[in-house]
Parts: C-alpha cells; structure tokens; sequence
C-alpha cells in the first residue's frame, strides 16, 4: 500500500537534454484538457532556477531571508520553499498535490527512479536508448524505428502519443490495485533509487509469498494464553443464561407500575430462583445476578424502596419507574451459538476469562511456529567464552529468541555457524526440515562471500534485497526447500529494526493472524529529526505525555547501528517516512511503541 494513499496513475517522460520533453508536454496539455483529463506536472530540474521575477514583492521578500514564502492572489498560489540542504524527493512532491482535483500526474524528470515512463528519442540528439537498462519504461516514441517488443509511437504524432496518455490514465484509473508485476501501475511508497525496494514493497513481496500453517492443536484453557484461535469457538449456552437483575432490589412486573405499594411474596439471592410467575401486585426482593421471576421484567433499585413488613412503596421523586429497567436479558451478551472467540484470534486474559466463564477447559489453537535461529561469522563467539582477539560476542541470537518468544513461537536454536560451505549448507538443510521458519543474522548480505549465495541458490530460491530504510538495508529472503528463510543484517540494532518490519509480520501471517497491523501513533517531534529523501528512517525514540496531555517524542541519543543501549532505552521508535525529509521541532511524526514487541 502507498504511504500516500495515492489514487492517481503516474507517468512519467524519460529522456536526455535536447530531446524536446518540456515542447513535448506544452503541446500535449492542451488536448488532455480537451478530452475531460485534469492533469498535474511535476517537472525535475537538475540546475538552479528561479520562479520569481527580480524585483517583485515576493523575490524581495525571500530574498531578505524568508526560507519560505508563499503568495496568493484570486487566481493562483504559490509557495517558494528553500531547499539548500537537500533536494524533495517525488514522493514528497506528489503528497503536495491536491489529488481530488486530478486524474492524472505526469512527470519529466526522475527518470532514475521506478515509475512508469514513455522514453522520447531523437536521432539527432545522438544519446544511446534508455529502455534497454530501465524496465519501467512502457513504450517508446522516437523519430526512428526501435528494436523493442514495447509499444512503439511516432515522437513526432502529437495525436497518437495523446491518445496513449489518455488511455493510460483511463485503465489505471484503479491505481491501488495495480500488482508490482503490472508495471502500468504503482504505489508512490514504491518510488526508491534504482536497485532499491521501499519498505512497503519488500513486506508486500515477503507476504505475498508467506502462507499460513496448517497444524492445528488442542491445549487446556490456561496454556492457550498468547496462542492464536485455530476456528471459531461458539458460545455454547446464553451469556447471561437467564434473564436476571442488574443490581439490588425488588422485582416487578413492567405492566404493573401504577400502585403505591406492592405485596413482598419472596426474596431470590444470586445463586437462587423464585419459579413460580409473578403476579400483579407483587414484588420479589432480588440480588445482583439473581434471575428474575416469570412474569416479571423491571428491577427498581433497592436505595429507592423503603419495606415495612411485607409490603414495598418506591419513592418515585428519587426516579421515575420505566419498564424493563435494571434487566439483563438472556444471551444479551452473547447468545447461544454465537462466536466467542473468532479463528485468528490471539487469546488474552480476556478472552481467557470469558472462555471459562462458559464452561470451557479447552482449546484449538494453531501450533505454534518453530523458528530456526543462527548466527554467522568466524569473528563471533557465545557470551561467557574468553573473548579472542578481533571478536565480539553474539547477541543478536540472544534478542531474536526474546523477540520470538514475545510472539509465541517456538524457538530452535543452531548456535553459531562456521564461515564456511559444509556449516552452512548442514545447518540449513537441519533447519528446512525442523523449522516453519529461518532466521540468520549476519552474512547474507549482498557483497557477502560467494560460497553462501552459493549454498543458498543450492538449497533454495533467494533475492539479496536492498531496502531502501535505515539501519537495515540489506535483507535476503526466499525458500529452503518449502521453508520461508530471512537473511537479517549483522548490526544488532539493524536486527531489531528489520525484525519489527519484515519478520514479525510474516510470523503473524504463519500464525493465520490476516491483515495484521502494529499499533502506530502520532507524536509531535520535541527535536529535529533527520533523514534522507526517499529512505524510511526509522529513530530510536522515547515518547510521553507533556503538560498539555499531547504526545510527544525524541531521540534516545546516538543512533548508530551497532549501539543496543539506544534500544535498551527506547520505548518506541520514530518512523519518518519518505516523503517527509526531516521531522522539524512541532512537526508530527510516526511512533510505533516497542512494548511487547522486543
């Protein structure tokens, strides 16, 4: 899905300096608008420019100092927004626009990045073709013939590249539901640096490939706790079971309200009945929980009554007396042969108590995932060995087996495997076949030693994955065998970070937890958060509650990859997304709370 929310399709045009895209655009405008397209352009300029004219107000103006300006008149507006530290990035100028108000975006520029595009050559330029090199390009117009399957448009045909553009816009239209493999369409999330996958897009491919377990197991009531429901449990009785009283008092019949006192014929305690039917003019004294009587329907609270022997009067200027007040009904909780507890569920203290609360002892959870976990690297050792010379010891197998535990799998642990082929392949293969999933940590990442991709491409089928985020770019991920395998970066805060983002949700999928989401808040930045455009940044954070009751947050300190005492601190980390180049003090930020997360 779009961090953006984007609904629109986007096109762009490729191509090198000379080759006309600006003339190219003016003169195709015109007939989009004609033919009912609301069109917005994006142009990228690789060379300073300026908009305003020398001597205007607003030129004034931002010159004397205004790092932004913006004007309006009746007709238009504008905002001119200095950028000397870093260029917007796409993604950040495209959530500037009004999206309602068009059908279509189109972009000149960018061309390095992954978004649909119709390349424009021109012989004469004498620049070599882009689309050999650039998959997201879907058709080619040219001055001369080009040898490609893509759609081929005469450069020079200004009604049959609108036509194009106008179909484009048309059949994709239903932009969110464009697929990856349907390169017409895309999510703006997706719009990374050559080479790189957006977040969203490295967990919409893991998930895509993730199917839940099957395996199924019946447990007693207090070991399901954490366990995740494997079918609907249905109530089998009411919730209440009877119609009973909802407080202290007396029980009457809620046709029968008109009488200044009533004959006292019983007194029913929680626990207990009076079964024979109520009859007009009389009233059972009753507890809380205590089922009411055949016949009778209204309990007037017990502070409102005054008895004398057996007879009962109810002091009306306290409160009036409607019928059927102070019930509760049969199965008005929860009726018979409705779902207490739906498949997928993951059982709590609540659903625990309501489970006993209707008799059962019991239940069918799916089996917890057995995670396979193993370090890598001849340079790492287990804590409480004699630390050797240019080693450290492994800590990431230590937060992985709490990070696992804290989502109810079942760990095995592999140890620490030697750099070399026979370790590696002997201990994936024993993983495959013991495990519903593998983790590693440390040497898989791309540039890493030939003999791991090596066993790797033996065993499995695996992509050495770039994400564009920090810490934790490099991912691999794939199959052993039918086993679902995660290749995790060596820093151990890198670890944690790509765990909360690709691991745990394919876990909840394994667990048949569908769609499931972590819990994400809005903060207001108490500091400058920095990032790069384009990249997820994601900060280690402490977020409170200030004087005004607002939430807030910032920065544990030094976030370096390697530094666990950031995460040790921290209780949440601050996500700053890529269309948000930096978080300023006020602005409002991303938290996602690390409780029961790590």
């Amino acid at each position: 899905m779009s961090q953006f929310n984007a609904s629109l399709p986007l096109l762009g045009f490729a191509a090198y300096s000379g080759t006309g895209k600006t003339t190219l655009l003016e003169a195709m405008l015109p007939k989009l608008v004609e033919r009912g397209i609301r069109v917005a352009v994006i142009k990228h300029a690789h060379h300073n420019f300026d908009i305003d004219q020398e001597g205007k107000d607003s030129y004034r103006l931002r010159k004397a100092g205004a790092s932004q300006m913006l004007i309006s008149s009746r007709y238009r507006r504008a905002l001119v927004t200095e950028t000397p530290e870093e260029e917007a990035s796409l993604p950040y100028l495209i959530a500037q626009l009004d999206q309602t108000q068009l059908d279509l975006i189109l972009v000149e520029g960018f061309k390095k990045l992954s978004f649909p595009k119709i390349e424009l050559h021109r012989e004469e330029v004498g620049k070599p073709w882009l689309h050999p090199d650039d998959s997201n390009i879907i058709a080619v117009a040219a001055n001369v013939d080009a040898d490609t399957t893509l759609p081929k448009l005469d450069i020079n045909n200004l009604e049959k590249l609108t036509d194009f553009v106008v179909a484009f816009a048309k059949d994709n239209k239903d932009f969110k539901a464009n697929t990856q493999e349907n390169k017409q369409g895309l999510l703006c999330g997706d719009l990374t640096p050559s080479g790189m996958l957006s977040v969203d897009e490295g967990r919409d491919r893991i998930l895509s490939q993730i199917e839940a377990l099957q395996s199924t197991q019946k447990v007693d009531l207090k070991a399901a706790l954490g366990q995740i429901v494997s079918r609907d449990i249905l109530s089998p009785v009411n919730v209440p079971q009877h119609t009973n009283s909802a407080m202290d008092g007396y029980a009457i019949r809620g046709d029968d309200l008109e009488r200044d006192n009533y004959n006292v014929v019983a007194q029913v305690m929680a626990g207990h009945s009076y079964d024979t039917p109520l009859e007009k003019g009389q009233a059972v004294r009753i507890m809380t929980g205590a089922p009411v009587p055949e016949c009778a329907d209204t309990v007037v609270m017990r502070e409102q009554a005054e008895q004398e022997g057996d007879a009962v009067t109810f002091n009306l200027n306290m409160s009036p007396i409607y019928a059927g007040q102070n019930v509760r009904q049969a199965g008005e909780d929860l009726a018979l042969g409705q779902t207490a507890v739906a498949a997928g569920t993951k059982i709590e203290a609540p659903e625990l108590g309501m489970l006993a609360s209707l008799g059962i002892d019991s239940v069918k959870i799916n089996a917890p995932v057995r995670v396979a976990i193993f370090s890598t690297g001849d340079e790492v050792q287990h804590p409480g060995e004699a630390q050797k010379t240019n080693c450290i010891y492994d800590s990431n197998r230590y937060t992985l087996h709490a990070m696992l535990t804290q989502a109810g799998c079942e760990v095995i642990d592999l140890g620490i495997i030697e750099d070399n082929e026979a370790s590696l392949e002997e201990t994936l293969v024993k993983a495959s076949e013991q495990a519903d999933l593998i983790l590693s940590s440390g040497g898989v990442s791309v540039g890493d030693a030939d003999y791991i991709k090596t066993v790797l491409d033996k065993l499995g089928l695996i992509n050495f994955w770039r994400i564009n985020m920090r810490p934790g770019r490099p991912l691999a991920f794939g199959q052993i065998a039918d086993t679902p395998f995660f290749g995790l970066p060596g820093n151990p805060v890198a670890v944690m970070v790509v765990f909360l983002q690709f691991v745990e949700p394919a876990i909840r999928k394994l667990q048949g937890i569908n769609n499931w989401q972590p819990e994400v808040l809005n903060a207001i930045a108490s500091e400058r958060f920095r990032s790069r455009p384009d990249r997820t940044e994601y900060t280690r954070g402490i977020f409170s509650f200030d004087a005004n009751g607002r939430l807030t947050v910032k920065s544990t300190g030094q976030q370096g990859s390697g530094i666990l005492r950031s995460m040790s601190e921290a209780n949440c980390l601050v996500e700053v997304l890529p269309e948000q180049a930096n978080a300023e003090v006020g602005d409002t930020v991303r938290v996602i709370p690390l409780k029961s997360r790590i």
